[in-house]
């Protein structure tokens, strides 16, 4: 079990420092699927941008966990009851944030993306509740 623990953490490392940079500048443009999400750190108290898929739900956005919740930007959140997203050039102000079942944060995504999902097996998902959706700002592409 350690060997596959740290084998899953080399991977999001590596991930972190590839493939987060491109999804980064795709979560900027007003296409697409990626979203960045805006938290503090709960310790450092550092600001930090964390690219992930999107899905829309209603009066909230559904994301896909794709390392669990056990990450530190998912606890980060999770800690304060609030971030931001940005989606689509426009920053939105996350006031709840609530797991959910797997078919039910499948749904929020469209067809081609929910085949990926199931291929992948993904089962760890989360409803952000939108403060308003009027109360957001769009912002630039420099951020």
């Amino acid at each position: 079990m350690a060997i596959k623990q740290n084998l899953s953490k080399s991977i999001r490392i590596i991930l972190k420092h590839t493939l987060n940079r491109l999804t980064r500048r795709l979560a900027r443009t007003s296409y697409g699927p990626f979203a960045l999400v805006l938290h503090v750190g709960r310790n450092s108290g550092k600001r930090y941008e964390t690219p992930l898929m999107l899905g829309i739900g209603g009066d909230s956005f559904v994301i896909e966990l794709t390392y669990g919740p056990d990450v530190d930007w998912y606890k980060n959140v999770l800690a304060v009851g609030q971030c931001n997203v940005i989606w689509h050039r426009k920053n939105y102000f996350i006031n709840k944030i609530e797991s959910l079942d797997a078919e039910m944060g499948k749904s929020a995504f469209p067809r081609p993306v929910r085949l990926i999902l199931n291929l992948f097996r993904m089962k760890h998902f989360a409803k952000l509740t939108i403060a308003s959706w009027d109360n957001h700002t769009t912002i630039n592409n420099n951020g």
